[in-house]
């Protein structure tokens, strides 16, 4: 596991293992339910409690404290045939029982009718037990359509023994009943299945699986219950676990809880979210220092708050002009930047793209509305022979070759920010930087025949704020067409303002395009909405974040192009001739190299240009600056923001996941390296 320490909610935990049977009848889709139709998988869950027999019992792990999104996969009702738990050698002799894991039944649970029923409660943080036994006695968070898809998983091995799996964990702002927090002790536990061990020649117990190893089971077809992890709760297989303690870091709101102090607003860019969460407790918990608070907003508000002193200070990543008489000083107090995320999965069940390239042209094809989404969008002159979605174009497939061209209306676009931020304004100086992409958007077709939406022909770049130009509303015969004549590629694009709400939508594969029919009766008028969650095995999404949420939620971003060698055709197979780079503390580093001081005590800058000469720079590189007035304010409030200023660029700069300490997606600015000077 790469780590296991202050976690916060909905953080992936990478885990790897060796050593473990090979898996077969390998799953599309391997969380929640949709996992128990495997064989020999390992099963990752998240369960309160530690293994630790010195602990109180209601301290300890067991299976009633581990999370699972239904109850099909802690319980079981069947047929005595093939009831496998009872053939157990590791089992009680009452747990060999007819019906047993409650005593008594319960009498709100179906009646057992002659069946071999097992069932595994779920014992909340608080003390109440959810019998499990139907849909209805499940936790709250387990209901149909439930927030948060499934964490739990029934994973992979390869042939070789080998596997690995991206785990997301939940706090108890994400799962009550769960409960898990800085106080409330968890573990992660990973059962490995390695078949029932039977205690008796029973045939059932003794079967050793119907598919092949290494196989795929497309059609979820029916495997062999000794097998598979339906019962990971049985002796045999829980007495094989392994478990890891998980330690979590205050809730985002305990400053609120444990400090009564009026907050110190700071305003300004969402790129210092993650870094907020860490440093607030560093301040709040400190009698000697002043209750930090970061609100989130965009850049350019935010600098207007802080010269109109209603605001103490505004957190921005480039200059802006000022009035006459009014000086303000930008302190470095991050580096940082955007990625473009994405969920993508490849074809044939083998699992999901870990590597993707961009262009600044295909980048500025997704912003432009210049991808027809579906046939409806294919009726806006101009676009009717254009590729429907990004990963059918020929541009795309050069350099990303092996995955599929399966038509989505999310393909279609780059899930981005409504409002103005510095984070669009840098994406489009990315872009305009480009020659190629430039002549793209001018309304030159690209080598392939593609072409810019006329709505956007000749658009300015750079800008701030994306603008939603297309105006066509296609032509249909659908009822709910018909009473919601809406422009479609709009829809389609559905950008959202906050960087946040687009990682969570990565991370959850659920696109926010608003295209979505629906209607709460027969006799309701017809709306547009979101469309579903994208399934595992079919995803393909993207979405611009930043690069402290790509790393708290474990989302991968792609490699943005950056030098082109003169040789390179303009017409291209592959990537020869063409340099990507991706987002890791060296290209950052690289990249605020360039950045220079035009002015003592301004912000620090650099260009695409140089971004692109250098080669090894990456373009989503930003610096965060606390930008305040030198004048004007209070005494109280100009030493709380000097503190900021003092403690965010020196013990702020300490890597790590705790109170204080600058977490991942971030680069310190240390005294020697290429960020000395912004110190």
């Amino acid at each position: 596991m790469d780590k296991t320490t202050e976690l916060r909610g909905r953080e992936r935990i990478e885990v790897t293992w060796s050593g473990a049977r090979p898996s077969a009848a390998r799953a599309v889709n391997p969380f929640g339910e949709s996992g128990l139709l495997q064989e020999y998988p390992v099963v990752i869950m998240q369960c309160r409690g530690v293994d630790d027999p010195t602990l109180p019992a209601a301290q300890q792990l067991r299976p009633e404290t581990c999370w699972t999104s239904t109850r099909m996969q802690r319980s079981a009702s069947t047929a005595d045939r093939v009831a496998v738990w009872r053939h157990d050698r590791y089992a009680t002799d009452a747990a060999r029982a007819q019906v047993t894991g409650l005593s008594p039944y319960p009498s709100s649970c179906p009646d057992a009718g002659g069946l071999s029923v097992h069932l595994t409660p779920f014992v909340t943080a608080k003390g109440r037990s959810y019998a499990a036994c139907d849909a209805s006695s499940m936790p709250p968070e387990a209901a149909v359509g439930a927030t948060f898809p499934p964490a739990e998983i029934a994973a992979f091995t390869d042939l070789d023994g080998h596997g690995s799996a991206s785990f997301e964990v939940r706090t108890d702002v994400e799962n009550e009943s769960l409960g898990c927090s800085h106080t409330v002790a968890c573990s992660l536990v990973v059962v490995p299945i390695m078949g029932i061990s039977c205690a008796d020649a029973d045939l059932e117990c003794s079967k050793t699986g119907r598919f092949l190893e290494g196989s795929s089971n497309f059609a979820g077809e029916g495997v062999d219950d000794a097998v598979s992890p339906t019962y990971w709760w049985s002796p045999s297989n829980w007495r094989g676990r392994f478990s890891v303690p998980l330690g979590f870091g205050l809730a985002p709101n305990a400053c609120d809880l444990l400090d009564p102090r009026a907050p110190v607003g700071f305003y300004g860019s969402e790129l210092m979210a993650q870094a907020s969460v860490q440093w607030a407790p560093a301040y709040c918990l400190r009698k000697d220092r002043f209750k930090f608070q970061h609100n989130a907003m965009p850049d350019k508000a935010a600098f207007g708050l802080m010269l109109a002193k209603s605001a103490a200070a505004a957190f921005v990543s480039a200059g802006r002009s000022t009035p006459p008489g009014t000086r303000v000083a930008y302190a470095p107090s991050a580096v940082t930047g955007f990625g473009i995320a994405y969920a993508i999965d490849k074809p044939d069940n083998a699992g999901e793209q870990r590597q993707l390239r961009l262009t600044p042209r295909l980048l500025a094809k997704l912003l432009t509305e210049s991808y027809p989404a579906s046939d409806l969008g294919r009726q806006r002159p101009g676009l009717s022979t254009n590729p429907l979605s990004l990963n059918r174009d020929p541009e795309f497939i050069a350099l990303n070759p092996g995955l599929d061209r399966i038509e989505r209306e999310a393909g279609a676009t780059l899930l981005a920010l409504s409002n103005s931020s510095d984070v669009i304004e840098a994406l489009t100086a990315y872009i305009a930087a480009d020659p190629e992409a430039m002549a793209f958007v001018a309304g030159k077709p690209d080598p392939w025949g593609m072409t810019v939406n006329p709505a956007y022909r000749g658009l300015s770049l750079p800008t701030d704020q994306i603008p939603l130009l297309d105006t066509f509303v296609p032509a249909s015969s659908l009822e709910c067409r018909v009473q919601n004549p809406t422009p479609y590629l709009p829809l389609v694009a559905a950008p959202v303002s906050s960087l946040r709400t687009i990682a969570t939508a990565v991370l959850d594969a659920w696109p926010n395009v608003q295209t979505k029919c629906d209607r709460a009766t027969t006799s309701s008028p017809w709306k547009l909405g979101r469309v579903d969650r994208q399934g595992v095995g079919s995803r393909f999404m993207l979405g611009l974040v930043s690069l402290g949420d790509a790393s708290r939620f474990g989302l991968r971003t792609a490699s943005l192009q950056t030098k082109v060698a003169a040789s390179a055709p303009t017409r291209f197979s592959d990537a020869r001739g063409r340099t990507f780079v991706a987002a890791t503390g060296e290209s950052l580093r690289a990249a605020v190299g360039l950045g220079r001081q035009q002015t003592a005590l301004g912000p620090f800058s650099w260009t695409q240009q140089q971004v692109r000469a250098a080669g090894n720079a990456y373009p989503g590189a930003l610096v965060v600056y606390t930008a305040a007035r030198l004048d004007g304010l209070d005494r109280e409030t100009a030493d709380e923001v000097s503190t900021f200023m003092t403690v965010s660029s020196s013990e702020g700069q300490r890597p790590g996941p705790g109170n204080g300490q600058l977490p991942e997606g971030f680069v310190p600015i240390s005294a020697s390296g290429p960020t000395a000077r912004l110190r």
